[in-house]
């Protein structure tokens, strides 16, 4: 039977899998509830499974029998799926709303996971086709805690006893494309993640009297508005720079100038040289303001995320396994990245893969205008959940086999100077 029709016969499964997931969320680099419920998903597989230890991932290896006996010398491709949620309080009104407090998998985590232990099931079913191992990563923390970076240093990339030779990821959209459009880009995809925390110092005091103080207020809101006006004067337009304020605090009651003011922005970048220049001339910038109102200023530049760069030839292998198993109609290659921003660009800097977004907008909604992910409102629909496990298996089974052969007369070479 073909992966896709084995992939539908789980999909009411597959449903109720990831409805449990979403009433339950949980947030960061601690998820016990979730660990728990993958582990016993992926009981009785056959898979090798190491859990983290400094975080609840789970790193899971499927041995190919169809692969040689020599660990060294066996492909290996890994497949990831982040499990976490965020702290958002769900108002989507379906049935299986999260049952926790303030937190909800507004961003698809919970499809993420049920798409990969669908696909751990119908791997272990195909066991004896894979010419090598397959590693499952489930990883916590995406969202802002590094994830992906714990599992690295933990061994991920390794877990099959020598470096995975390619490493593949998926992430849904509750917006953007029609239901069911998987998206790929070559090159940039995704932008790199940054944080700006910046705290003004000045001198509290009476509202009436401004010019006895030091007031962090005034200084500041000049700060919002000239990092804007940097961005558009002093960055190529060709190569986009976004910065977004979301936090500007201060004071507790309107005649009291207060001694302190906060910003927070995030800023994304599409080029690791806009990266470098903004790291360089937001410190700048601000001082120079906090400087000319008599004032000092606490800048705090935090790298995040880098870019998410995808490798070419293993785009191309993604896109080949889409059309082949859902036809071309269901691929959209995207022109320009999207500045959403991933930790498996960790993984990408150090293996050889690619990233692949999946449409589950529900199919009676408008894609243009329907809520995006991270909003309270953001609806995934199920029905994607089947096609989404059968190409991280197909996506793992047709790359061991071309790699197998690929190796396959490098081996046979070896063994005839032996011989010899």
């Amino acid at each position: 039977m073909p992966i896709t029709a084995d992939a539908r016969e789980m999909q009411a499964d597959l449903a109720r899998f990831r409805h449990e997931l979403h009433q339950e969320p949980e947030i960061g680099l601690t998820l016990p509830r979730t660990q728990e419920k993958v582990l016993q998903a992926l009981d009785g597989l056959g898979y090798e499974v190491t859990l983290g230890t400094d975080t609840t991932s789970i790193t899971a290896v499927l041995r190919g029998q169809a692969a040689g006996n020599g660990v060294d010398t066996r492909p290996a491709v890994l497949l990831r799926a982040d499990m976490d949620g965020l702290p958002v309080q769900e108002k989507t009104g379906v049935d299986f709303t999260s049952r926790v407090d303030g937190a909800m998998h507004a961003c698809g985590h919970d499809l993420h996971t049920a798409m990969l232990t669908g696909a751990a099931t119908l791997l272990a079913e195909r066991r004896h086709r894979l010419a090598g191992d397959v590693v499952l990563m489930f990883q916590p923390g995406e969202e802002g805690f590094d994830g992906a970076g714990h599992m690295i240093r933990e061994g991920v990339l390794d877990a099959a006893g020598r470096r995975v030779d390619a490493a593949y990821g998926m992430h849904v959209f509750s917006a953007l494309e029609p239901h069911g459009t998987f998206c790929t880009k070559p090159g940039v995809m995704l932008s790199s993640s940054d944080g700006l925390m910046v705290t003004v110092l000045g001198a509290g005091g009476h509202g009436s009297a401004p010019h006895s103080a030091k007031d962090p207020v005034t200084a500041a809101a000049e700060m919002v508005t000239a990092l804007q006006v940097m961005v558009t004067r002093q960055f190529n337009m060709f190569d986009p720079v976004v910065l977004s304020v979301g936090v500007l605090q201060a004071g507790t009651k309107r005649n009291i100038i207060p001694e302190t003011a906060r910003i927070e922005a995030t800023i994304r970048t599409f080029s690791e040289q806009s990266r470098q220049k903004m790291m360089d001339t937001v410190p700048r910038l601000l001082k120079g303001i906090a400087a000319a109102h008599g004032l000092d200023v606490d800048v705090d530049y935090q790298q995040e995320y880098p870019l998410t760069i995808t490798d070419e030839d293993e785009t191309r292998t993604a896109e080949t396994v889409i059309e082949g198993l859902f036809g071309d109609s269901r691929l959209a290659r995207w022109a320009t990245p999207l500045s959403g921003s991933e930790d498996f660009s960790r993984v990408l800097a150090e293996v050889p893969g690619t990233f692949i977004g999946l449409s589950a907008v529900p199919r009676d909604a408008d894609h243009a205008t329907a809520a995006f992910n991270h909003s309270p409102y953001a609806t995934f629909d199920d029905g994607v959940l089947a096609d989404g496990a059968a190409l991280y298996a197909e996506l793992a089974i047709s790359r061991l086999a071309a790699l197998a052969a690929a190796n396959a007369p490098a081996a046979a070479t070896a063994a005839g100077s032996t011989l010899s």
